[in-house]
């Protein structure tokens, strides 16, 4: 006789495909969030209730960024960034570290090779080893002509660190233009800081998803995110389905944006 767990998974295979597929349908094409940011959140945790070590939560995690793109081509969305890796994750142990930029190594490159999606390492990649810098920008390079969804790889990534470097870019541009400080002063806008953003020539995320139950924002696109919409989910990264990725979507089509207004 078949089990609680084993009952609940029969039930989810019967009906929620059909659950979904209503849910798509209903879905507002005219309402689409365009660039999405998601915050791959609780692959560690997900692993300790499993009984695994981190990797195997790490492992698990990246086998469900595939699936995520692929709903959000379904849905009409353009724009996809995925915060792999903070810069507060530098600071691990190498025996925790190690692990999980092989493991990215691996994820991105099993994505590039599809040439699907166009792939653009979106980070301070100066702070990582040069080998995993390598495969990113190979990526990057080997799926740039990709006429598909845009996928932006947060490695790593910090919004403190992203406003940082654009202004520090801005400044380097002036100088050599010859510009003083006091003239860029009396010049100087959101927009020319924009324009040196790891994402500059982008839209800015309608919508920025978290999962593992977490309501903060944590440093993700600190500047890029300030009218976005917010979704919280409390399955760990691992756990989210295409359900779950609906239900952001459409919670997102049912609020009135307001802009600041």
């Amino acid at each position: 006789m078949a089990g609680i767990p084993e009952l609940k998974e029969r039930v989810r295979r019967v009906f929620y495909p059909a659950y979904e597929a209503r849910m798509l349908r209903a879905l507002p094409k005219d309402r689409i969030p365009q660039h999405i940011g998601v915050m791959l959140d609780g692959n560690r945790r997900w692993a300790k209730g499993v009984g695994q070590d981190s990797t195997h939560g790490y492992r698990a995690g990246a086998a469900n960024i595939e699936p995520l793109l692929q709903w959000s081509e379904e849905v009409g969305v353009r724009v996809v960034t995925l915060w792999l890796l903070s810069t507060d994750n530098l600071n691990r142990s190498p025996e925790q570290l190690e692990p999980l930029l092989a493991v990215i190594g691996d994820a991105v490159d099993a994505l590039a090779e599809q040439r699907r999606w166009r792939l653009h390492p979106v980070g301070a990649l100066d702070l990582l080893p040069a080998p995993i810098a390598a495969r990113l920008k190979a990526a990057e390079e080997a799926t740039r002509d990709v006429d598909g969804l845009l996928v932006n790889i947060a490695v790593p990534y910090g919004g403190r660190r992203e406003i940082a470097d654009a202004v520090r870019a801005l400044l380097q541009e002036h100088a050599g233009r010859g510009t003083s400080l006091e003239e860029l002063a009396e010049v100087i806008d959101v927009d020319h800081i924009a324009e040196h953003l790891y994402t500059k020539g982008q839209p800015d995320p309608d919508l920025v998803i978290r999962t593992s139950g977490e309501q903060r924002l944590g440093g993700f696109l600190l500047w890029q995110s300030a009218q976005s919409e917010f979704y919280f989910c409390e399955a760990y990264w691992p756990d989210f389905r295409k359900v779950d990725f609906l239900r952001a979507i459409r919670a997102y089509t049912q609020r009135q944006r307001r802009f600041g207004t």
